[in-house]
């Protein structure tokens, strides 16, 4: 997977992109991440990117030529890969974008500044819009940094374990169980004893217990969206008789 970055402060992607499971994976070739600078498309004395927008009105807006050269010559490359704005005004990106973005072969990530992107690149060069929660930053290279990172962790080889994105949370639907690890002991807190009972049916019945009453406890708007079985809905039902208690 070749992941390209359009924006004007290419340096801010190098870091993330040396640390932890991303700086692995691209070292290993699973994926490329390629972040350009807007400006080697712009033109003039000054490389501008931005200008006034028509009709009044605080701030600058992205200029349309620079952007629509750039995603030309990149398209050159791959032109199957599909390009994604991010905004505050896109769908909120979730774990199913995450997975079906993974899919893809290519994929243009244009992050914008200022007042935003002149409305036609929506309009001719946008695929999807996305964002990342209902708040303002600065600009769009923090929320491709994360949109990169949900996609790749679905990408074949990247994480040590493929059943690793299997069981985070999100993965189907729900949040993920508690999780523990030595020493049995601390602080006067002790495991569950389930869980140092070598019975894996048992372990897997206590963790699907633990995951639909974090989610009843903390986003019970999720199961509007998730398949329960029958055995789901039996204990989701005992759990809220529980809590009511």
């Amino acid at each position: 997977m070749i992941f390209d970055v359009l924006t004007l402060f290419p340096g801010m992607f190098d870091s993330p992109l040396r640390e932890s499971i991303l700086g692995r994976a691209i070292k290993q070739g699973a994926l490329e991440v390629r972040a350009h600078n807007l400006r080697d498309w712009a033109e003039g004395k000054h490389l501008t990117t931005d200008d006034t927008p028509y009709g009044g009105g605080d701030g600058m807006v992205m200029k349309p030529e620079p952007i629509d050269r750039a995603v030309a010559e990149l398209k050159e490359k791959a032109p199957t890969a599909k390009v994604l704005l991010m905004t505050p005004q896109g769908v909120p990106f979730c774990q199913q974008h995450a997975r079906d973005l993974a899919l893809e072969p290519g994929l243009i990530f244009l992050c914008g500044r200022y007042e935003g992107f002149d409305e036609r690149v929506r309009q001719t060069l946008v695929d999807a819009e996305f964002s990342i929660g209902d708040f303002v930053l600065t600009g769009g290279e923090l929320p491709a940094m994360v949109m990169i990172d949900a996609i790749s962790r679905n990408l074949p080889g990247v994480l040590g374990s493929s059943d690793s994105a299997e069981t985070d949370s999100f993965a189907d639907g729900l949040l993920e169980y508690p999780q523990y690890t030595r020493p049995a002991v601390y602080n006067g807190m002790s495991v569950p004893d389930v869980l140092l009972s070598g019975d894996h049916g048992k372990i897997a019945s206590w963790r699907r217990e633990q995951q639909l009453l974090r989610t009843l406890q903390r986003r019970p708007e999720l199961f509007d969206k998730v398949a329960l079985t029958d055995q789901d809905r039996q204990v989701l039902e005992r759990l809220s008789r529980e809590l009511e208690s």
